[in-house]
Parts: C-alpha cells; structure tokens; sequence
C-alpha cells in the first residue's frame, strides 16, 4: 500500500507563490516534484485569504502597477533564491565535497 506524501504549510506556501510567479504551473510542479493537480487544489485553497488583498491595488495608476510586478519579480527571486539554498544543503551533506570551499 502506498502511503501519502505529507507537506507542510509552508512548502505548500513556497509552491503556490513560486507557481504564481512564473505562471507556469505544469513547469513548477514538474520542478517541485509534485502533480499539477496538488498544485492547482493549493493555489485553490489558497485563493479566498489573496483575494482581499488583491482588489485593493489592481486599479491604481501606472506607477502602483510598475510596483506591484516589481514586487512580484522579487517574490520570484526570493523563492529561487530560497529552493537553491535548500538544494545546495541537501546535495553539500551527501559526500562531503562542497563542504570546504
């Protein structure tokens, strides 16, 4: 019998908001290593507490626009940022190598 793989808040958190991101959710699941319809059921369940806060912003003038994708594109780099550290740690315990740079 196959057990259930269990994820916690805030790699589901990570996911959507990377997701959200580069736009591609085929591609971000494919990265992460999950479905896209894990993915498509988190960007749901996540939808009702980020739609508040998106009505707020989404008719302002050209300069909160040019703020709002600058935020995004930062978001974005953040979470790479983030996933590349997280990767580095876990390929750097396997063998020692990186370890002493």
């Amino acid at each position: 019998m196959k057990t259930r793989r269990q994820y916690d808040e805030e790699f589901k958190k990570m996911a959507v908001e990377l997701s959200d991101a580069k736009g591609s959710l085929k591609a971000t699941a494919e990265e992460l290593g999950i479905t896209p319809q894990i993915l498509t059921r988190w960007r749901r369940e996540r939808a009702p507490s980020q739609a508040l806060r998106a009505g707020s912003g989404t008719q302002g003038n050209r300069e909160q626009q040019e703020i709002l994708l600058l935020k995004k594109q930062l978001k974005q780099a953040e979470l790479e940022r983030d996933i590349l550290k997280k990767a580095v740690g876990i390929f750097s315990k396997g063998d020692g190598k990186y370890s002493n740079l």
